[in-house]
């Protein structure tokens, strides 16, 4: 019979030093949720697991790259293939032999025994990487396609495929260097892997029948509920995703669609049905601290509902009047759209005399204040865990961890033979040799130079320890994609392509370092030998990369006129909203640049102050937390993570984060306060079936119905009868299908 290794849950251990550790882990949501047991002898990387592994990481990549083109993007989570898998899994360990077999003097068997739960967690380790490259993480593709498809580049696929493996394995190199940071300490709890902890205990522990509907029942139940739902606002009814209904009350009013259009104004009393719509850009509420969803949603508040306003209405800043309140789209002085053909030469750089005679660039007024928004983030970031976290930072960096605090689960990972940090350091070397050799190598068409690249990974190193502590904490990512790019637009202007690599080195390495990251927590909380993840986590990128960019060059070869709005039939579901919105990135801070919308001159230099501002807030915070150590509530304010409820927009729009707001404080505040136990028991569970049910009917619409055609018709398959939502204002601007002033 298997052994259990247990740390008793109430005792403390004294080192000899005097200095107690803890045992059990300090965050409730945790000690609520992970399982403080081991069972060291379960085989993990098995036969099946790297058959099951390889084709889900497969599957999920295909899946979510093909979705992420389309009008209404659909990211496709690993809960989908961790619930597939366990049938299949539980197949194969019932018919599979037995034999044991040798090669090489390594003896195995294709079926050691029952489909245990590691095998499952490394599983969807390798379905992650499905997610991570092809969903919402899917930057390096994103640049991709805004070369081929944008600016009508002809890329190499090779130079392509350097991009995208380099900028993924950088990211692991970074995580493994950042692991006692980010991963051990038990304040680094990493909340959105608690819904995957309880689904797998769902699926694998059987529970006594006199505690109510088991998990698995409950999770069953929830997804056929949210698998059989999700066919109205995905297909039947899609009016559900934007339920604007001031925009009935005021059919002929620009100003109360410009406020009541959830899509293309501030959304107020709009709301979504739609769980693809709440959970898609900030993830899923149920995962998310109450003290996160408390601090985004003071940021929301003050942004959508009085700083936009009043810069719209009352000061017309930015001359925001001649444009759309909330839109992606980049405008002339007229307000027309902005063709950025006019001023590009055939070398793919800013034509000057052409700019300067075809005229400014303007941006909608919600779209250039949240760009203000990620100075104050960047710059408040730093500033927040330096104040906050610093000492702990110090203290581990001295002590190499010998000092801090372990809990239970640290304490059971002890057990495993760890991963040495130069297997980490060798993939960062390799990744960032081979970034410069194809700096040199295709120097034209990346436009980057070899000291560019440096910059950028100097960057990423500085910027990822204090935005994965924000990240393992409160759930929620502060980016500075803005940061990056206005960096780099400053140093090299008039280069776009220059400024879509700056970007991927600098910034999204972090991104993947910080996924990698959670990976490895969910590894932690669920006893994964080091060895056996670091195994899983390199294949998987190597597969997963590979596969992303093979499908999205076969689409962007394939399909005629992708992600061109205007040479598209007006039906067509291939706009790429989010590849628009990195185009339009590339354009402000490469083409144009930053020297001449926020410098001098610019229109936009007032914004610039929020640098200082952001670095300043936190300040006073951290000051009051210090002054009345005993308001616990104090060290919560998060500065970040307030400007954080701004974020996003666009393609984010003020009806997506109000709806995951109000669906995160039903659960986290009065379910998580008056029925924890419930909580305990069903909240994560109802996150994973929530997320599946809606991802195989989002799946099975598409290539069922959508993909053959069979499209409705009526008036409920609007998103949003808000038409002059998107009008401007001003005097004199005519635009097609908007009154004139």
């Amino acid at each position: 019979m298997a052994t259990k290794t247990q740390i008793p849950n109430d005792t403390d251990t004294e080192k000899p030093n005097g200095e107690s550790t803890e045992e059990r882990c300090s965050v409730e949501e945790v000690a609520l949720v992970v399982p403080e047991t081991d069972d060291p002898t379960m085989p993990v990387l098995t036969f099946r697991a790297w058959v099951l592994g390889l084709g889900s990481c497969v599957l999920l990549i295909f899946l979510n790259t093909f979705f992420t083109y389309r009008t209404q993007p659909l990211t496709i989570s690993a809960i989908l293939m961790q619930i597939s898998v366990l049938p299949i899994g539980k197949f194969m360990a019932a018919t599979l032999p037995r034999k044991e077999y040798s090669l090489l003097g390594w003896r195995f068997s294709l079926n050691p025994g029952p489909f245990n739960m590691k095998e499952h967690v490394i599983i969807t380790i390798f379905a992650n990487c499905g997610v991570s490259f092809g969903g919402g993480d899917a930057y390096s593709i994103g640049a991709i396609t805004v070369m081929k498809a944008y600016y009508k580049q002809n890329v190499n696929f090779l130079c392509a495929l350097l991009i995208v493996l380099t900028t993924q394995i950088l990211g692991y190199g970074w995580a493994g260097m950042l692991r006692r940071y980010l991963v051990e300490p038990l304040e680094m709890w990493w909340p959105a892997n608690l819904a995957q902890v309880s689904l797998f205990r769902a699926l694998h522990e059987n529970e006594s029948r006199n505690k109510g509907i088991s998990r698995m029942k409950f999770f069953l139940i929830a997804m056929a509920a949210s698998f059989a739902y999700y066919a109205l606002p995905g297909y039947i009814f899609p009016i559900l995703t934007f339920f604007s209904w001031v925009c009935w009350v005021w059919p002929h009013s620009i100003t109360a669609q410009q406020i009541g259009s959830g899509y293309h104004g501030l959304g107020i009393g709009a709301f979504t049905l739609d769980w693809a719509g709440i959970s898609a850009y900030h993830g899923s509420p149920l995962v998310t601290p109450f003290s996160s969803i408390l601090n985004v949603g003071v940021g929301f508040i003050m942004f959508i509902y009085i700083i936009v306003p009043l810069c719209y209405w009352k000061y017309n800043t930015f001359d925001a009047q001649k444009f759309p309140i909330f839109s992606n789209q980049l405008f002339t002085t007229t307000g027309h759209k902005y063709d950025t053909t006019k001023v590009l030469t055939p070398q793919f750089d800013l034509n000057v005399n052409a700019y300067n005679s075809y005229g400014k660039l303007y941006l909608s007024p919600l779209f250039a204040l949240s760009i203000g928004s990620g100075f104050a983030r960047f710059t408040a970031t730093l500033t927040h865990v330096a104040l906050f976290h610093g000492r702990d930072i110090i203290k581990q960096s001295r002590s190499a961890m010998k000092n801090a605090k372990l809990d239970i689960h640290a304490k059971l990972m002890k057990s495993y033979k760890q991963v040495p940090e130069w297997w980490f350091q060798i993939l960062l070397a390799g990744s960032i040799v081979l970034s410069l050799v194809m700096s040199f190598v295709w120097k034209d068409d990346v436009q980057l130079p070899w000291w560019g690249m440096l910059f950028a990974f100097a960057l990423a190193w500085i910027v990822t320890l204090p935005i994965g502590v924000i990240q393992a904490t409160t759930n929620q990512q502060p980016g500075y994609d803005i940061i990056a790019q206005f960096i780099i637009g400053y140093i090299l202007p008039g280069k776009p392509i220059a400024n879509l690599l700056f970007k991927i080195y600098g910034r999204i390495s972090t991104v993947h370092a910080l996924s990698f990251l959670s990976d490895l927590k969910l590894g932690h909380y669920m006893k994964i030998p080091p060895r056996c993840m670091y195994t899983a986590q390199l294949v998987g990128t190597l597969v997963a990369g590979t596969v992303n960019l093979s499908v999205a060059w076969w689409m962007l070869e394939s399909i005629e006129n992708i992600c061109d709005v205007d040479s598209l039939h007006p039906d067509s579901p291939w706009t790429c909203p989010k590849y628009r919105v990195t185009f339009d990135a590339s354009v402000i801070w490469g083409l144009i640049g930053p020297k001449r919308l926020f410098g001098p001159g610019g229109l936009y230099r007032n914004l610039v102050w929020l640098f200082l501002i952001g670095a300043v807030l936190p300040i006073p915070i951290w000051a009051l937390s210090k002054i009345f150590p005993e308001k616990k509530w104090i060290p919560l304010i998060n500065i970040p993570v307030i400007s954080y409820g701004f974020a996003g927009m666009p393609p984010a729009t003020p009806t997506n984060i109000a709806s995951w707001l109000v669906t995160g404080t039903i659960f986290n505040f009065f379910v998580f306060r008056y029925h924890k136990r419930w909580w305990q028991k069903y909240n994560y569970v109802l996150s994973a079936a929530l997320d599946a049910g809606t991802a195989f009917m989002a799946v099975l619409l598409f290539f069922a119905l959508q993909n053959e055609k069979v499209e409705l018709k009526w008036w409920g398959t609007s998103l949003d009868h808000c038409p002059l939502a998107t009008c401007p204002t001003a005097p004199g601007i005519k635009v097609d299908g908007c009154p004139v002033f």
